[in-house]
């Protein structure tokens, strides 16, 4: 079974870089035709899919954040990275991982296979 932890920083700047790291344990981030998806939730809102890594290591973006997110991988680690820049206030929510077989992109729970539990980032001076 595949586990997904998040971690990185709660609290962040505006204006400044948030960046969260996923680390996979149960199976190998490089396993031909898995995805590995950032997702996030406002508070009061729904979910938001922000991108995708495949397993060959090419990445894949939501339109209305590709200007400022990048997803890498250090496959040494089995972990993979988001990096959102310029973030402001509305960039607070509870972002996860989720693997998924196929790539998936969707805001909707069930389409992925397995979830990491989340974490909160509140964007504030």
């Amino acid at each position: 079974q595949v586990q997904l932890q998040e971690s990185g920083p709660g609290l962040v700047k505006p204006s400044q870089t948030l960046s969260l790291t996923c680390t996979v344990s149960g199976d190998s981030i490089t396993t031909k035709h898995y995805y590995w998806s950032w997702i996030r939730q406002p508070p009061g809102k729904g979910l938001e899919w922000i991108g995708y890594i495949a397993y060959s290591g090419s990445a894949y973006y939501s339109p209305s954040l590709k200007s400022r997110s990048s997803i890498s991988r250090d496959t040494s680690k089995n972990q993979f990275t988001l990096q959102l820049s310029s973030v402001t206030p509305e960039d607070t929510a509870v972002y996860y991982c989720a693997s998924s077989v196929g790539p998936v992109v969707s805001d909707v729970f069930h389409e992925y296979d397995y979830w990491g539990q989340g974490t909160q980032v509140t964007v504030s001076s």
